[in-house]
Order: structure tokens, then sequence, then C-alpha cells
């Protein structure tokens, strides 16, 4: 099971850059590459599953058990050459200061080598005592080698190489010119989705070629192989015959899904159909819908001008359809949603109105808590954590709305509370991960089956 650790000595050190192409260099070369990302994100993996033509999944200490991130990952990287984990953030770092729920936490459970991004922008020799003080910092985590980044030209790099020859055995795998053409187009939530970028499989060969010039890609491979061997732990449930239909929004506006969550509601029976809140103008026959998050306020135009697909859903959901709505889910079942000075209509499903804000209203890891009030929830008290990123808050919420959870840690929809409860509906701002601890995909099948 060869695999590896894409680590950085600091965030925006341009890992996720790197990652991106080195997975598309490999997958170039033939290779099934099997890529995964650390922690709770969406848009990476999208970038991560373009350029490996495979599914990224996600793996998280905030919200999976030590068995299950270790099933999940020997399962999704049994059938591929190589697998390929991006951290996030720096490789120490993490809510833990001993360093628990870290990067190099992940790596070393995970046996894999890890491989460091440096930012080089303004250093020279000092590379020598900064790797050096990572490498001792965690005598337990194989730092493999070093690839230096944003370097100004040759003479910076010869003199970075020199000091870590100098100074440390520490191999140099490669060196990546400082380029503004590589920079990732970003905006409010971070990088712009692939599907979005414009031309986003160019960028992603662009990046490829670049790995390709000036990296050591058979060292890397090499690498990889020493990497430890990580086997399941937690066995293999038999999938349900498909007996419900779960429609899933799923475009440009609508992109934000744990693979591994839709691959549970699969095998907890449900054919997911998926459509478009952009396009298509019918909501198709389904017993039950997962509105996921992403950007409607990017595309809130072309959402409010496809009335006869919001007529449908607001009809559905009046007439009972179980419905989950998470964030961008949420704020397209309000009234309307407001950004950069305009306001387009949305839903009206749920009696408010979604405001955009300049700054994040809601962002990292909460803990919700259930108050009983959930179409489909967990015993009331039970707590579970999750986490949200978002600019968007709610006006004009009606003061008799139930709420499904009490927020513990984080913001939610304010005021302590967080999924709006409305007949057969649940939304909220949190996005929930289907793990052991909450098997939500288990429970809204389940529900959507009993409704059926």
């Amino acid at each position: 099971m060869a695999h590896l650790y894409i680590a950085a000595a600091h965030k925006s050190s341009g890992k996720t850059t790197l990652a991106v192409g080195l997975v598309a260099a490999l997958a170039r070369r033939g290779l099934i590459v099997q890529p995964f990302k650390k922690g709770p994100d969406f848009i990476d993996p999208l970038w991560l599953a373009r350029a490996a033509g495979q599914p990224c999944y996600n793996l998280d200490f905030n919200t999976m058990s030590g068995p299950e991130i270790d099933t999940l990952f020997a399962r999704a990287s049994a059938g591929a050459d190589i697998s390929v984990i991006e951290g996030n953030k720096g490789l120490y770092d993490g809510m833990d200061v001993e360093g628990s729920d870290s990067n190099a936490a992940l790596a070393v459970k995970l046996g894999a080598p890890v491989i460091l991004v440096v930012d080089t922008t303004g250093i020279t020799r000092g590379i020598a005592p900064l790797v050096m003080g990572y490498r001792v910092f965690g005598p337990d985590v194989h730092i493999a080698g070093v690839i230096l980044n944003k370097v100004a030209g040759p003479r910076h790099e010869g003199k970075l190489r020199e000091a870590l020859e100098r100074y440390s055995d520490v191999p140099v795998l490669g060196a990546i010119q400082r380029d503004a053409s590589l920079l990732a187009p970003e905006r409010h939530l971070g990088l712009i989705p692939p599907d979005e970028a414009g031309e986003g499989t160019a960028r992603i060969c662009q990046l490829a070629d670049i790995v390709e010039q000036n990296v050591d890609l058979d060292r890397v491979i090499e690498l990889a192989q020493m990497a430890l061997p990580v086997r399941p732990v937690i066995a293999l449930i038999e999938a349900q015959r498909k007996d419900i239909r779960i429609a899933v929004a799923r475009d440009t506006a609508f992109g934000f899904y744990y693979p591994d969550d839709l691959e549970a509601l699969e095998a907890c029976g449900a054919e997911l159909v998926f459509f478009s809140p952009l396009s298509d103008p019918h909501f198709p026959p389904a017993d039950g819908l997962f509105l996921g998050g992403g950007f409607p306020e990017t595309h809130m135009a072309m959402l409010a001008a496809n009335v006869s697909l919001k007529q449908d859903i607001s009809i559905a959901i009046a007439c009972g359809l179980p419905t989950y709505a998470e964030c961008g889910g949420l704020m397209y079942l309000t009234n309307s949603i407001s950004w950069q000075g305009e306001m387009a209509a949305m839903t009206g499903v749920i009696d408010a109105d979604t405001v955009m804000c300049d700054r994040p209203q809601g962002r990292g890891i909460v803990r919700l808590e259930e108050t009983g009030s959930s179409p489909w929830g967990l015993a009331t008290g039970t707590a579970f954590q999750a986490h949200e990123f978002h600019f968007a808050r709610l006006e004009n919420l009606i003061p008799s709305t139930r709420f499904a959870y009490k927020v513990l840690r984080g913001a939610g929809l304010g005021n302590g509370y967080d999924g709006i409860v409305q007949g057969n509906l649940l939304a909220n701002f949190s996005h929930l991960r289907s793990t052991e601890n909450n098997t939500w995909a288990t429970r809204f099948a389940a529900f959507v089956r009993d409704t059926k």
C-alpha cells in the first residue's frame, strides 16, 4: 500500500497547489491515484478528485474515530497504486496543544512518509534549522523529503540546497519557482471549485507540467513505497436493496458533499438521483431530497430565474417530502439571498431571508446537542461534532421556529441553536458527517423509507 503525506511548514505555503499537481502528474504516468484530505473541507477535495479522476475522501479526527479513519483509508486505497494525503494548515497544527489531531498525528497513524512543502520566501540558510526543527519536534514523524516552494530563482535555490545538504540529511525532492500564474483562484470561502475556476482541467494540467519538470517523481514514488500498511478495522456492512429514491442537488451552485456520506446513503438502500437547481426545469420523482452546501450566492440570479423548479421543490416539501439541507441548501430554501447590493428570490420554504456578510458568521468545528425536535435525530441530549463555514446569516426568522440542535460550540443559526425543523424538513448551517457518533445517513434513509 504505497502512500505519502503532503504537509507544509505553515498555512498558505502553496501545499494544495503542489498536491493537486503531484496527484495529476502521478495519474499521467498511468497510476491509479487515491487522494485524501485531512479535516473538514469540500473545495480542496474537488480539485484533488478532478486531478486524480477518483473521489477524494476526508480523514477527520474531529468527527471520525481512529478505527473509522483506518478503515476508510484502507478500503479507499485498496485498488490504488498510490495514495496521497493532503494535510491542512501546518504539519504540527491542530486544536489540541498535545497535537493529537495534527497532521503529524495522522501521518504517524497511517505510517505515511511526509513530504514537507516549505515556502522559501525571504529565507536562505535559515531553511536548515527550520527543517531540522520540524524533524526533531516530532521524532515519530518520518519527514522523508522537502519540496522548496516559491523559490526566487536559480541562485536562491542553490543557497537553499547547499544549506540543507550541509546541515541536514533530509533530501530535497524538488524546487518550484515563484510564479504568480500558479496562484489558485480564491474568493470568500477559499479556492474556487474547479467547475467554476474557468478551464479547471487546463489549470490542473499546468500544475502537473510544473511538478513533472521540477520534482523527482521517481523518488517520490520510492518514498511512498516505504509507507506502513493500514488495514480496515470495521467490518463492511452489506448494502441494502435499493427501495427508495433520494434526489441530490449537484451543480456548480451545490457541490459540497462527502463522497462516503453519499455512499452511506446508497448502502442504506437509496438510489441517488442527481439534479441541477440551476438548469433542470422540474424536480425528479423522488422519496427524499438532499440539498448540500455550495455557492448559491454566486449563482443566485440563475437560481431565482428557475421558477418552475423552485415551485416544484416548495410544493413537495409542503406536502411532506423528507428533506435535509446544509448551509447553501438552507439558504436556497429561504425567501431570498442578498449579496453585494443585489437580492434574488429563492424558494420561500423557510420564512426568513439570507444576508451575506463581509466576515464569516460561523467557522470551524461545532458541537451540537439534540433537542428532540429533529424528525430523524438521535436521542434528546446526545451530542456530536460537525463543522461550519459560512458568511451568511438569517434575518426575519419567525420566533416560533423549532430547532433540532443546541449549539454547544460554534455559531450555527445564532442564539445558541441550529437546525430548522419544519414538518419533515431539517435545515442547518452545520455540515454533518455520517460516522459512528452521528449516523445521519442511516437515520435519514430510514426516515425517507418510513415516510414513503
